[in-house]
């Protein structure tokens, strides 16, 4: 039983980082206890073990009923809620990544057959609008 206990606190101590690194506090969400349901007989219905955490920054919602133990499903909620947060921060990063590496790439000259390929393609775009017009009297 010592072993399970020195597992719990581990894994307490790893959220309690993973949190501050994440900039988390208790406080930035809402933690409520719902009833169980599902699989598990008249005990499970009868205990609140299903932990229910709302990010009030950010309105992330995250629902835990993982094992029988409160306790097991407060750790693995909030692990749940720093995957989503970490999992957003990252989506931003990469937007914010592509938007630069787009300028970057839209900024860049162009080489020397580029430059040739669209006076080519200007070329023939005129010479095909050329032969749209009606033609001329000369009178």
């Amino acid at each position: 039983m010592k072993g399970v206990y020195i597992n719990s606190m581990d894994e307490e101590e790893t959220l309690q980082r993973r949190m501050r690194l994440l900039g988390i506090t208790e406080d930035d969400f809402t933690e409520k206890f719902i009833l169980g349901s599902g699989r598990g007989g008249q005990k499970i219905n009868k205990t609140s073990s299903c932990v229910y955490l709302k990010h009030i920054p950010t309105g992330i919602e995250v629902k835990c009923q993982e094992g029988r133990s409160r306790e097991h499903n407060r750790i693995a909620a909030r692990n749940m809620l720093c995957d989503r947060l970490e999992k957003e921060k990252e989506a931003i990063r990469l937007d914010s990544q592509q938007i630069r590496e787009k300028a970057r790439r839209q900024k860049r000259p162009r080489t020397k057959k580029m430059k040739e390929k669209m006076l080519i393609e200007k070329k023939r775009v005129s010479t095909k609008k050329s032969l749209r017009k009606p033609p001329r009297n000369s009178d």
